[in-house]
């Protein structure tokens, strides 16, 4: 048996740790019992945002200050390359930027494997 002591501060009576054991998880042939495992993929609905980049530029501060309206920056991505669409900072697909019925679109044309799916 491990005894686990807790910090002065919390108290100073000592704590039993114990080992226990778990009978094992056998499939339920009677039909009983939610399954464990949706046929569905539970990550399904899981609600992500994506972000598209289409390059960047490189100024120094002072260039961005005296920066002025209707001033155009070049960007370093050449327009016929596909952009980069970002899951938490990461490229996870890439594709050609379109504009459908107002909106900005993105056509994929790259993906990982992983996600071919």
């Amino acid at each position: 048996m491990n005894t686990v002591v807790k910090p002065q501060a919390e108290t100073t009576r000592p704590y039993a740790a114990q080992v226990i054991e778990l009978s094992e998880l056998h499939e339920d042939t009677a039909g009983q019992g939610a399954p464990l495992v949706n046929a569905v993929n539970p990550l399904n609905n899981v609600k992500t945002r994506l972000q598209v980049c289409v390059g960047d530029v490189v100024l120094t501060v002072g260039q961005l200050l005296a920066a002025k309206e209707h001033q155009v920056l070049r960007l370093n991505q050449p327009v016929e390359q596909p952009v980069d669409l970002l899951l938490e900072g990461a490229v996870v697909a890439r594709g050609q930027l379109l504009a459908v019925d107002g909106h900005f679109a993105i056509r994929i044309s790259e993906l990982p494997v992983a996600l071919k799916g």
